[in-house]
């Protein structure tokens, strides 16, 4: 579920990135996201970036 609105809100654009990747830290740990989901929205961001 978490990862899912992740996806969504990196698709949508308009986020802070560093707030971002804060936020997805936390779900990290807290195990809300796996290690893949967390590489993959990572990949997400920087290709978005750009």
């Amino acid at each position: 579920m978490t990862y899912g609105y992740l996806k969504k809100i990196i698709a949508k654009g308009g986020y802070d990135t560093e707030d971002l990747q804060d936020k997805m830290d936390v779900f990290l740990l807290a195990g809300r996201i796996t290690d893949e989901q967390y590489k993959e929205l990572t990949e997400l961001i920087n290709t978005t970036e750009e």
